[in-house]
């Protein structure tokens, strides 16, 4: 099983240098291939901090990315992304709100959307 940095798949997603990013997708499209939670929250926050791009695309070049890996904890993952797309939360946020939804775990925060957010529904 072969795991992704952030800077693999953002070359993977973005292809801005041409050598890197078919490198990337030789790894992703030919071997098995894992990815973690903390390694797309670095991702989202690249994408959206540094390369100014929005919620909504973000979460959508990451879902179709996700159909081609194996995901750790991938229910939680999407819903979290799912949630970065339709809330005003920082991606963290969005992944405890969907450890809460999706595992039943307990969350404590002094965050006043994310405690609104998770007495919702």
């Amino acid at each position: 099983m072969v795991m992704l940095d952030t800077n693999m798949i953002l070359r993977y997603l973005l292809n801005d240098n041409e050598e890197m990013a078919s490198e990337a997708e030789r790894v992703i499209k030919k071997e098995a291939v894992q990815v973690s939670i903390e390694i797309i929250a670095e991702v989202v926050y690249v994408l959206k901090g540094v390369y100014s791009v929005g919620r909504e695309e973000i979460v959508k070049s990451l879902l179709d990315f996700l159909e081609e890996v194996e995901a750790v904890e991938p229910e939680v993952l999407r819903l979290g992304l799912r949630t970065f797309a339709e809330h005003n939360l920082d991606f963290p946020d969005c992944i405890l709100y969907a450890y809460n939804r999706v595992k039943g775990y307990e969350i404590k925060t002094f965050d006043k959307q994310l405690n609104k957010l998770l007495r919702k529904e």
